[in-house]
């Protein structure tokens, strides 16, 4: 089904996905977050209660076929916003929506934006420092971070993806596109012409 193009503001429509006006724009279940060093671990098994020889008996498998296969679980789809815009427009569309994200307490290090015409002046200030400074940003994930299109693959996955068609050729627009669809864990926010984009991610949503 094609997108139905929304006004560029990101607000409740009655056609499309939307970002909820809580910190999380997807409810759902979320990753269990990594044990931090120094932190105790889970909490250690109870001894187990001791077995009478006829509960042993009881509990002892008995010959049986093979197991049923246990079914993987579902991958979520993240939501797919389209904010028409211009080549010339998309990167400053693409910053509102990073603002308001940020406004409804989405975390910074939550939000990856990638370009797909000249780079955000950010990536490129950051890159004048050289690719290791810029690409620890990247690891360090306590920020917003801007990657061109050309070099998004290295890109981890993050609960927001902004993808601004600010430009770039169409193969460019065809190839970041479903990259970032791949990379947003939650929600996915393109910005630019809406029958490009259409003609990209339009068949899979």
């Amino acid at each position: 089904m094609p997108l139905i193009p929304e006004e560029p503001q990101i607000h409740e429509s009655a056609q499309g996905p939307r970002i909820a006006p809580t910190p999380r724009p997807v409810p759902g279940p979320r990753p269990a977050a990594p044990s931090r060093p120094g932190r105790p671990g889970p909490p250690r098994p109870t001894a187990p209660t001791q077995r009478t020889p006829r509960d042993a008996a009881v509990a002892k498998p008995g010959p049986s076929g093979p197991a049923a296969p246990v079914s993987a679980p579902a991958v979520a789809t993240p939501q797919i916003q389209l904010i028409p815009a211009s080549a010339e427009g998309a990167l400053d569309a693409a910053e509102e929506a990073v603002d308001l994200l940020l406004e409804s307490g989405r975390a910074p290090g939550d939000v990856l934006v990638i370009t797909t015409g000249e780079q955000h002046p950010w990536a490129a200030h950051e890159l004048s420092f050289g690719e290791a400074s810029y690409w620890g940003q990247h690891d360090a994930g306590d920020d917003v971070f801007y990657a061109d299109a050309a070099v998004a693959s290295r890109a981890a996955s993050r609960a927001v993806v902004v993808v601004a068609v600010n430009g770039g050729s169409e193969d460019t627009a065809a190839t970041a596109l479903p990259l970032a669809l791949g990379r947003a864990g939650a929600l996915l926010i393109v910005c630019g012409d809406p029958q490009q984009i259409n003609s990209v991610l339009g068949a899979g949503v």
